[in-house]
């Protein structure tokens, strides 16, 4: 039937255009965007998934910040115990030459001082953002041996998220300890006893020694405690060295977590340009074969007056 009132090939020509509008629009948003989900509209589901995943993405990028930061905390411990093993063996050194009967233990004494103060120097020195590992204060409020660099991150099945540490316990790697002393102090100022003496490597003192059988003796025991001195500081550097390993394998770790959560996020939200250029060309062509349409369906009603005007 012909209707001057109700023209339905032009409402269905309309409709589909409108439509073909939309989808042009949504497609060219996927081009300009790089995204096939922007928003939840889009896809609530993936939305969701991908929005957690860039969340956790970012907390990873944190932890990377921390492990770096672990990880020069650790590197300066171990120089300042690279640096401390070599003032020990040149204190050893002295304390040999020391032995020497006839010595002026006076200006050996002079050397050892020296070295003594540098090896203080040195811990003190060894501070990275307000931390240092090998110079404590056990006495200090808040003071936790156990020294932890934040390493991971973890979703259960709930969602409740848990943060993993790797942790170091610095009593047996602190080379001074300021709030201890005796037995209980830190590798260099604790107090070793071999022998019948007792004595640490930062304080010793050889300038009142002579060459009586006594003190030969002392000087002998001081020998022991600088070489068990060496042997402590080497095992703390080795306790560290271990830590930096796990670190380093923890940030490849993170940064390989991290590009398969980008590639996940990817997969979720990222448009395929290929298939949405195509898709678009498509889009044109249905757009301008429903303007035709249209146009057709409107002329329709032109063709009734012709039949008026045959009449």
């Amino acid at each position: 039937m012909s209707s001057i009132l109700t023209n339905n090939a032009a409402m269905i020509a309309l409709q589909t255009l409108t439509q073909t509008s939309k989808d042009m629009t949504t497609t060219q948003s996927h081009i300009s965007t790089g995204l096939r989900v922007t928003s939840a509209a889009d896809n609530a589901a993936y939305w969701t998934i991908a929005t957690k995943m860039k969340s956790d993405n970012d907390v990873n990028s944190s932890i990377t910040d921390a492990l770096n930061l672990g990880s020069s905390t650790i590197d300066v411990a171990i120089a300042a115990m690279n640096s401390s093993k070599d003032l020990i063996s040149q204190i050893k050194a002295k304390l040999v030459t020391a032995a020497q009967p006839g010595v002026d233990r006076t200006a050996v004494q002079a050397d050892i001082a020296q070295l003594q103060k540098q090896l203080k120097s040195v811990s003190d020195s060894a501070a990275v953002s307000g931390q240092n590992w090998v110079s404590v204060d056990s006495a200090a409020t808040g003071y936790n041996p156990v020294k932890s660099t934040l390493a991971s991150m973890s979703r259960d099945t709930s969602g409740t998220l848990t943060l993993g540490t790797i942790d170091i316990d610095v009593t047996n790697i602190a080379l001074f300890d300021a709030a201890t002393s005796g037995a209980t102090g830190g590798i260099l100022d604790k107090d070793r006893t071999v022998g019948t003496t007792t004595a640490n490597l930062a304080t010793l003192d050889v300038s009142a020694l002579t060459d009586s059988a006594a003190d030969s003796a002392t000087l002998a025991d001081y020998i022991k405690i600088a070489d068990e001195t060496l042997d402590d500081v080497t095992t703390a550097a080795s306790n560290l060295g271990s830590v930096k390993s796990r670190i380093s394998a923890q940030q490849t770790f993170i940064s390989q977590l991290s590009d398969a959560i980008t590639s996940g996020v990817g997969s979720l939200v990222d448009a395929d340009m290929n298939k949405e250029s195509t898709k678009l060309q498509a889009l044109q062509v249905q757009q301008q074969l429903g303007v035709q349409s249209l146009s057709l369906a409107n002329q329709s009603t032109q063709l009734i007056l012709r039949l008026f005007g045959n009449g």
